[in-house]
């Protein structure tokens, strides 16, 4: 077996988190915006307790066609078409909760703290919450204020942006412990992403 047929379409960041040992396979995990699945292939296939919503149906029905691929004892009431601001779970559920590329989707500040909260909410304590979004880092004086947060990046796209000093205030705000410092990457001056690690 290749490491794409191992590890999918996994996001780079994600696969580091694994390469420093902070999965285990007792571990339940919540993908908050799943899309089809990208990064959930790895955890599937080795026995994890997955689950993952998403507001499209067509990428639900991806990922529960993955699950039954790769882990059929999951049943498929663990992937559920819903938003991430309010999701059908009871508080403290997962010890892994992984926002990857979308909070940067947030209408405005109030979107993007209930989407946040709500992924706060059913986080167990101690559990690690995982997140990879836009960001303004870097390319300050390349982005165009639309209204609020939101900007129009140089690659075309328009999305909510974060900085520093939102994402320190937000995790002082949630009482989370750093697992790593705050790590962006431009690419290429076009858009940058940032890699937002806690622990609850």
């Amino acid at each position: 077996m290749n490491l794409h047929e191992l590890f999918g379409e996994i996001d780079i960041y994600l696969f580091d988190q694994l390469l420093k040992g902070r999965f285990a396979t007792n571990m339940s995990i919540l993908d908050a915006g799943c899309g089809g699945g990208r990064n959930l292939i790895y955890f599937l296939r080795n026995g994890y307790e997955v689950h993952g919503v998403d507001q499209n149906a067509e990428a639900v029905a991806q990922v529960r066609h993955l699950a039954s691929i790769f882990n059929p004892s999951l049943q498929k009431e663990n992937f559920l078409v819903s938003s991430v601001e309010v999701m059908p779970f009871p508080s403290e559920r997962f010890d892994v909760v992984i926002s990857s590329a979308v909070l940067h989707f947030a209408r405005d500040e109030q979107h993007f703290n209930k989407m946040l909260n709500e992924m706060w909410r059913v986080l167990k304590p101690e559990g690690l919450f995982f997140a990879r979004l836009a960001s303004s880092i870097g390319i300050e004086k390349l982005v165009k204020p639309i209204e609020g947060r939101r900007y129009l990046l140089p690659d075309g796209s328009e999305c909510f942006l974060v900085d520093a000093e939102m994402l320190i205030s937000a995790t002082k705000k949630l009482g989370a412990e750093w697992v790593e410092p705050i790590k962006t990457t431009n690419v290429q001056n076009l858009r940058c992403m940032t890699t937002w690690v806690l622990r609850k």
